[in-house]
């Protein structure tokens, strides 16, 4: 009998079944420690709960295992990259399911991708010393750059304080990104990416970094080529509570979070049902 989903971050037999094959199979139990007692999918539902709703960690509701259980296995997953595994195997399914009209489908590593990054407030809990003010967005606090697929999936997250210029963390990141994911050649970009790190990128990484400049014309708000797609990323992630500001110790941390954004994301999208839909503003 399949447990009774209580929240809506809660996962379904399907979601379920596609995660719990990439979870470690077995838990390091120290000598005379005491076995795992909690379900692992209870645990997934609890970070995904958080991640969500963007409550404290102490204010898990009760039905769920004790908070630092859950954050237990949260830091463990995060730390010896199963988090990683998760994250970037549930990408590779949703890019091969994504068939073009008349193309074949979508190779699992992507060749093309955008870079952003997006500031955000931080709360008490960031560190002096890893956080900073930016003076462009009048935000103090942390920065988070992310690069993306074509189709908006996340291939790479790096936070840093939010005084980081873009050309200079985009260097970090695109850096990052190369080893991570050696097929990307292509990377759109906007103007704070111009510059000297666009013959870097492609000297050293072979990645061309193609800027994507706004109309000189242009007044108010404009989608532009391209670019929407990270943009639109961003915007599913402020969906998540926990992602609005920064409310993390360790910038890892809050790295973590937005992955677990995204799984919740591909989750849905890799168990929904097959037909048309009319409208949809995630993936």
């Amino acid at each position: 009998m399949s447990p009774k989903r209580r929240y809506p971050t809660d996962l379904t037999n399907h979601q379920w079944a596609i995660i719990e094959p990439l979870l470690p199979e077995t838990e390091p139990v120290a000598p005379g420690g005491r076995p795992p007692i909690h379900a692992k999918r209870e645990i997934v539902n609890a970070i995904l709960y958080l991640t969500r709703s963007g409550c404290a960690w102490r204010m898990l509701p009760a039905d769920f295992p004790h908070w630092r259980t859950v954050y237990g296995y949260f830091a463990q997953w995060r730390d010896d990259r199963t988090l990683d595994l998760i994250h970037d195997t549930l990408r590779e399914e949703v890019r091969a399911a994504k068939q073009r009209k008349g193309r074949k489908p979508r190779n699992p590593t992507p060749t093309g991708g955008v870079i952003d990054s997006q500031s955000l407030r931080g709360a008490d809990t960031v560190s002096k010393a890893t956080r900073g003010y930016d003076a462009g967005k009048k935000v103090e606090g942390r920065k988070r750059h992310i690069v993306t697929d074509t189709l908006g999936l996340l291939l790479v997250v790096m936070v840093t304080a939010a005084s980081v210029q873009d050309r200079d963390g985009g260097a970090d990141i695109l850096k990052l990104t190369h080893k991570l994911v050696p097929t990307l050649c292509h990377v759109f970009a906007d103007g704070g990416y111009a510059g000297r790190l666009v013959g870097k990128a492609k000297r050293y990484w072979k990645i061309a970094v193609e800027v994507v400049r706004k109309p000189p014309d242009q007044r108010g708000f404009s989608v532009l080529p391209r670019r929407w797609v990270v943009e639109r990323t961003f915007a599913w992630l402020m969906r998540w509570r926990r992602l609005t500001r920064d409310y993390e110790r360790l910038p890892e941390t809050h790295e973590a979070f937005v992955k677990w954004a995204m799984i919740g994301l591909m989750l849905n999208r890799l168990a929904r049902p097959p037909g048309p839909r009319p409208w949809a503003t995630a993936p």
